[in-house]
């Protein structure tokens, strides 16, 4: 197996990954930058961002990615094509006792620091349907998407917090709005409930699950049926919403960091910093709130300027002994 040290590895990419990587470049850590499984992250599949600073005309999702994927390389950072498969953190990380990590299962880097950008993947229901259609009108983010459909009639499924949350966003937005729940009762606190049930514009059907997205070009409708009865029906809608949850990508770092029910890693409240020293997260891979592509750039230059001050205080440790 090859090995190489480097100063800071970033592990994953996306608006998180790619700003860590400018920021950190440009204060000469040298880092090298894996893009993960899905280079880019959530944004290279969507279609329209129309609420990041800086483009008054919305951009392409892949297209932002290739800008921010550009900046970064123009500062230095090394990025490349290829998976982390396993890590090994240190609990008293020095130049002599790095953390690891291996790539692709056959290449060994040791690193001085490491920040961790892999994001969050949202769950979607399976269907053929909702696949085909995914950016043409089927969407996880109503924050993101929503405004698109303004003044139209959606549908969403999902049944818990978030789910009523983005309802009600949608509601501020949209002629009418289908909530699916597939139970004969919600998940969500009571005051959410509330909130969705009194909204005028918002049809909560309950027991009721989709069968498929229909469209062509984009969400001309959605087919459902009733669990109980077995009756379908087709909802004349334009857009698909699916709220039932993310799951982040941090699997590899069980081991050996904190995370909390849901699989998001814990940081040290105020900055990136997780349990082991010299290991920070930043992006989705922490945030269980927010999801944005802004507030992701945000932490992701929390995470560079965090790792900056800590190998300063690793070389300076390195120089007492």
């Amino acid at each position: 197996m090859t090995s190489e040290h480097v100063k800071c590895l970033i592990i994953g990419s996306g608006p998180a990954g790619y700003t860590a990587a400018i920021y950190a470049s440009r204060a000469n850590m040298n880092p090298v930058l894996y893009q993960g499984g899905q280079p880019g992250g959530q944004l290279t599949i969507t279609n329209e961002v129309d609420n990041f600073p800086g483009y008054p005309n919305g951009v392409h999702g892949p297209q932002m990615m290739q800008d921010l994927e550009a900046q970064a390389r123009r500062f230095g950072t090394d990025i490349r094509y290829g998976l982390i498969t396993s890590v090994q953190f240190v609990d008293q990380p020095s130049h002599d006792n790095p953390h690891r990590a291996i790539v692709d299962d056959k290449h060994e880097i040791t690193a001085d620091s490491i920040i961790i950008s892999t994001g969050a993947s949202a769950k979607w229901l399976g269907l053929p349907s909702e696949m085909r259609l995914n950016g043409l009108g089927v969407s996880a983010c109503a924050v993101c998407d929503g405004f698109f459909f303004r003044g139209q009639d959606v549908a969403i499924v999902g049944a818990g917090d978030t789910a009523a949350e983005e309802a009600s966003y949608l509601a501020n937005l949209c002629r009418k709005v289908y909530m699916l729940v597939r139970r004969d009762e919600m998940r969500a606190s009571q005051f959410m409930q509330k909130r969705v049930q009194t909204a005028p514009n918002i049809e909560i059907l309950y027991n009721t699950v989709t069968e498929e997205v229909l469209g062509d070009e984009g969400v001309n409708g959605v087919r459902v049926k009733d669990t109980q009865t077995g009756e379908e029906r087709i909802l004349d809608v334009t857009g698909f919403f699916v709220a039932i949850g993310h799951t982040p990508n941090t699997g590899i770092f069980r081991d050996y960091l904190e995370l909390d029910d849901n699989g998001y890693i814990i940081v040290e409240k105020g900055s990136t910093r997780t349990n082991v020293p010299g290991v920070f997260a930043c992006g989705d891979a922490q945030d269980n709130v927010y999801r944005q592509a802004i507030t992701a750039a945000g932490t992701g230059c929390m995470a560079a300027l965090d790792a900056e001050r800590y190998l300063v205080t690793l070389e300076m440790q390195a120089e007492e002994i």
